[in-house]
């Protein structure tokens, strides 16, 4: 029986990389695709330990042909769609190349696939910040909860969801969307809440740092890790039929509450050091995520392995012997 071929857009970032390690472990062969950077020796930095075992290409999802391309090249037999412009914050900066990369890319990629080979498998990483503020009277979101995004990385998102149910319904492929919730571990980019607090809080405990400064401590999130998240997308694309699913772990928290409990493990009084920077506020805030992955636990058992706690703990560990060495 040959390997299973899977390409990964964004192969480079926390999820590729979690879900790379996952993907080689189940016996398949890897693509990636890398947009070009001028410093290339930071750009694979979180693959090191499986770099050997890859085949990397240069493509962008603004460029279609490049996506065509690689297609062509490696046959895959499973895509995930994980490259994005994926700050929230930053797409307020940014918001047309945010549309264009988050939002038409995903179109180019469904293009590439539907001209190339339109039986490949799709997996699109769609976003809880497609939902805005909208909650059901629950508490959670939902698959049916409506979608009103309030940034333009959400509004991005909603465009890639319903493009993708739109290529599903009118041309037959197998194209499912991951919903997943905020997810986090060490390899978060550091301008991320979860790991700039981790990160900063141990600054401060070895002396090297006095102050982090946050925005809205108010708002909460329903926080998970990226490697349990990986396995979600991978199961996703072994059902026998496409579907959109949310993937979250039910359990939302504050960025309060993330900053007590970083600063308490390390011993340390949050009060005494978080300034609050007007900065760091969206033009539109999003006040509360929490999501109900019942339809993903019952129909492919998927379920978390990490808790909020053990999730911060990896990620403070982390920092620790980071600055230790």
């Amino acid at each position: 029986m040959s390997k299973k071929i899977a390409l990964i857009t964004g192969i480079n970032g926390q999820d590729g990389s979690y879900l790379t390690e996952f993907l080689l472990d189940k016996g398949y062969e890897v693509h990636g695709t890398l947009k070009r950077n001028s410093v290339s020796e930071n750009q694979t930095s979180r693959l090191c330990g499986v770099f050997d075992k890859l085949n990397l290409h240069y493509a962008d999802l603004t460029d279609l042909s490049s996506l065509i391309k690689v297609i062509q090249i490696v046959r895959p037999s499973e895509v995930y769609n994980l490259a994005a412009q994926s700050h929230v914050r930053i797409s307020f900066d940014q918001p047309l190349y945010t549309a264009n990369a988050t939002g038409i890319g995903t179109l180019n990629m469904l293009e590439a696939i539907k001209l190339v080979d339109p039986t490949i498998k799709l997996y699109q990483a769609s976003s809880s910040e497609m939902f805005g503020n909208n909650i059901d009277e629950d508490g959670y979101q939902r698959e049916g909860t409506p979608m009103n995004p309030v940034s333009p990385y959400g509004c991005a998102k909603v465009f890639s969801y319903n493009i993708c149910r739109n290529y599903r319904n009118s041309y037959g492929m197998f194209i499912s969307n991951g919903i997943l919730f905020n997810h986090e571990s060490p390899r978060r980019g550091t301008n991320f809440v979860t790991n700039k607090v981790c990160k900063e809080a141990v600054k401060i405990y070895l002396g090297l740092s006095k102050k982090l400064k946050l925005g809205n401590l108010d708002a909460t999130r329903d926080w998970g890790h990226a490697k349990d998240y990986v396995e979600a997308m991978w199961l996703i694309l072994q059902q026998d039929n496409p579907d959109d699913f949310v993937c979250s772990t039910g359990v939302s928290h504050s960025v309060k509450d993330l900053c007590y409990y970083t600063f308490s493990k390390l011993g340390l009084d949050y009060r005494d050091y978080i300034e609050i920077d007007k900065k760091y506020f969206r033009p539109e805030e999003l006040r509360d995520l929490k999501g109900d992955s019942t339809k993903l636990m019952n129909i492919t058992g998927w379920r978390p392995t990490y808790s909020f706690e053990s999730m911060l703990d990896e990620m403070i560990n982390y920092w620790l012997n980071f600055y230790k060495k």
